[in-house]
């Protein structure tokens, strides 16, 4: 796998191109602010980048600018945003509109370097990936009336994890229970959100939207 890391911190960029070499993975270049993000990305065509929600130059929403455009000019490059903010708000602004090949780490994941390379790898395959710190606090607050509500709690959990990216296989680690019990659950959970008429790799991303706008 070939990496782009972008982090206008130079010891923060450091640990990440550190972790990822240690699990073998080739960063093939790095960048400290959008513009050389977005130029290096074009010209080294890497397999992914890993992204800082704020860099140079207004220090705001860099990260989220720059996924839209590598993913509305380069689809097939992978973009994981990193941020230090527990607000799904920003992670919506990142999937919203290109949520295949996707994802939204909380920075304090990223020097577990198993957690980082495995949200890189699924992202790389298409998934998306939300930070399961997100994915609880969605979980635990007061919905009005929506999609959801049609699902047992047991889908719900189901589609919690789906939303961290988590194989069937790792679904049924997690929660103790048969892949079949899985397949099962994941399937009523398509036709109760009216998602049955796509391939499973896209339902399963459009399940996730769902999840995080409701």
């Amino acid at each position: 796998m070939r990496v782009v890391v972008a982090e206008d911190v130079m010891l923060t960029r450091e640990g990440i191109v550190h972790v990822l070499a240690e699990a073998g993975i080739e960063v093939v270049a790095e960048a400290a602010d959008l513009h050389s993000l977005l130029r290096t990305v074009h010209t080294r065509l890497p397999d992914a980048a890993v992204v800082d929600i704020r860099m140079p130059p207004t220090q705001t929403n860099e990260g989220v600018v720059a996924a839209r455009k590598i993913k509305e000019t380069m689809p097939e490059v992978a973009v994981l945003v990193l941020s230090q903010f527990l607000d799904s708000g920003y992670a919506m602004e990142v999937l919203e509109n290109h949520p295949e090949g996707t994802g939204y780490l909380l920075k304090d994941r990223i020097f577990d370097g198993a957690v980082l390379v495995d949200a890189l790898k699924r992202v790389v395959e298409g998934e998306t990936v939300v930070d399961p710190t997100i994915v609880t606090k969605l979980l635990g607050r007061r919905r009005p009336q929506g999609p959801l509500e049609s699902l047992t709690s047991r889908e719900r959990e189901v589609l919690s994890v789906v939303a961290e990216g988590l194989s069937n296989r790792g679904i049924a680690e997690r929660l103790m229970v048969t892949e079949r019990t899985v397949e099962a659950h994941i399937t009523s959970v398509f036709l109760k959100l009216g998602l049955d008429g796509s391939p499973d790799s896209h339902r399963r991303v459009l399940a996730v939207l769902t999840f995080l706008r409701s």
